[in-house]
């Protein structure tokens, strides 16, 4: 009699047995269900993290790239990023090129070639910085990258640098005298050279012909015994004290002046007050018998050949301006005594400033209230 056999099939797993098989799929990368956080050593597992956080670049479309020799990286790296950058697509071409140098081929022509290529991009979008790092860099590999010579030179004319712009240019033509476009930049250069050196001369001559009227400001400030006070808060005055156009010796000033009316706390400017003109002029000007008072003058006391003029001087000294007088007189007469100490009118924000009252009692109690102010 046959001895029988019977075959039952593969023994079923236990449930702990069934989840130690599926846990140890965890250590696969491909079939992770999350990737690790902290730093990894495994290049496929650092592959796949690299993709999960930046995204996927058609650099990484062919999985093979990522386990590719460098120099495979960086020529496949250029060859995407020209494709890109054909298609005038600059920041896409941009992070191709990038790639490829970070993979340090040992080609220098390679090396260069991604070098300028990024320094290309890069003048596109305007960062001139950092082309001129990436043509230095290739000019280190081939100091005879022509390449590099002109990004470089469009580079520093961005940057108004024109002069190292014609230097770049110049060095290139030492050893690549034929190059067109290198020639057509170094006539850009030596045009904007140019007009910068007329600029800049323009500028020099307006900046020495401030000085020397500045000076000879200064010079008139101290032959009339004025004093310039400095402005602290920076105000800028539409009004200056000037030469007169006029006068053919170019001797006579021309202030921007104040008439103070202390009873009513108000004023009035009068731009352009020539130091040979009276008082009285201006007086007889701005205040006729038979013209309407100011608004302010609800009493009608201000009127001319009722009126006095004072002026302050730097030491507090109060001088009773005649009809007259003239501005040059005034300036003459605030001069210090001999052996006392520099005294003058005092020019603040480029004005002179007078007080302007009525004669008698209120002329009599504003001088009073003056002296026993300063004084005090």
């Amino acid at each position: 009699m046959a001895a029988s056999s019977s075959f039952t099939g593969p023994k079923p797993l236990s449930k702990d047995e069934l989840d130690a098989k599926i846990s140890a799929f965890d250590s696969v990368p491909l079939f992770m269900k999350s990737l690790p956080d902290d730093d990894i050593q495994d290049v496929a597992l650092a592959a796949l993290q690299s993709l999960a956080h930046e995204g996927t670049p058609d650099a990484f479309l062919n999985p093979i790239l990522i386990f590719a020799p460098t120099a495979e990286v960086a020529q496949n790296s250029k060859e995407q990023g020209n494709d890109y950058f054909k298609g005038k697509r600059y920041r896409e071409a941009l992070g191709f090129y990038t790639q490829g140098v970070d993979a340090k081929p040992t080609d220098k022509a390679l090396h260069e070639a991604l070098l300028c290529n990024r320094a290309a991009c890069n003048l596109e979008l305007k960062n001139y910085g950092s082309v001129l790092r990436d043509c230095s860099k290739a000019l280190t590999l081939n100091a005879h990258s022509s390449k590099a010579f002109y990004r470089s030179a469009v580079a520093l004319l961005a940057l108004d640098r024109v002069e190292e712009a014609l230097d770049c240019c110049d060095r290139c033509l030492e050893f690549d005298p034929e190059n067109k476009g290198i020639q057509q930049l170094r006539v850009r250069a030596a045009d904007a050279k140019e007009v910068k050196d007329k600029r800049e001369q323009e500028r020099a001559e307006r900046l020495q012909k401030e000085q020397e009227a500045e000076r000879l400001m200064d010079f008139a400030f101290r032959e009339r015994n004025l004093i310039k006070l400095p402005q602290v808060d920076g105000s800028a005055n539409p009004y200056a004290p000037h030469f007169d156009k006029e006068d053919p010796t170019g001797s006579t000033l021309i202030f921007p002046v104040f008439f103070l009316y202390p009873q009513h706390a108000t004023s009035d400017v009068i731009p352009s007050f020539v130091e040979d003109t009276s008082f009285g002029a201006h007086l007889e000007t701005m205040f006729p018998p038979s013209a309407p008072a100011p608004e302010w003058d609800t009493r009608g006391e201000y009127v001319d050949g009722r009126l006095v003029v004072y002026a302050m001087t730097r030491r507090k000294r109060l001088l009773k301006v005649g009809r007259k007088m003239t501005l040059r007189d005034v300036c003459r007469a605030a001069k210090a005594k001999e052996g006392e100490p520099k005294d003058g009118l005092e020019v603040k924000d480029g004005c002179l400033t007078f007080a302007v009252l009525p004669k008698g009692e209120i002329e009599t109690k504003w001088v009073e209230e003056y002296k026993r102010t300063r004084d005090a």
